[in-house]
């Protein structure tokens, strides 16, 4: 008979596929190791929205294949062959910090990259990280790129 340890811990991982979250997504791997908990890495994705001009949704039916791409070449680049703890993916729709937040309920952590693709140059954290921080229900881990 196996005893139970209570509830499964998580970490909850947002990625998009840029350098820093791909470090992030190593961060929270090796800390899950230490800890023994499941990494949950998590790609948002949505619909763009522009005014004043169009492009037609044709362009864009394929965004949750194109998310999920990025998310399992993110989880490749990280662990190789074999991943060292459970990682669990999840593409969802809608706005990246909105996904994180409520996918970090529950989690021990929420751990995010300083800047993602829609960063700007010098920017020490990024817009979904900065409402991350302030919002999350978990503590917040921001891992800078090293290049950063």
């Amino acid at each position: 008979m196996s005893e139970q340890t209570g509830p499964e811990q998580r970490i909850v991982v947002g990625v998009d596929g840029s350098p820093a979250s791909v470090d992030a997504l190593r961060w929270a791997v090796g800390q899950a190791r230490m800890q023994g908990a499941v990494v949950e890495a998590l790609i948002a994705w949505q619909h763009p929205v522009a005014t004043g001009w169009t492009v037609p949704i044709e362009a864009y039916e394929d965004l949750p294949g194109l998310a999920r791409k990025v998310l399992d070449d993110s989880v490749r680049e990280v662990t190789g062959s074999g991943a060292p703890v459970g990682i669990r993916t999840r593409v969802q729709e809608g706005g990246a910090a909105a996904c994180l937040l409520e996918a970090a309920h529950g989690a021990e952590l929420l751990v995010v990259g300083s800047r993602g693709h829609e960063g700007f140059a010098g920017a020490l954290l990024g817009s979904v990280g900065q409402h991350c921080v302030q919002h999350a229900p978990c503590p917040v881990i921001v891992v800078r790129h090293r290049n950063d």
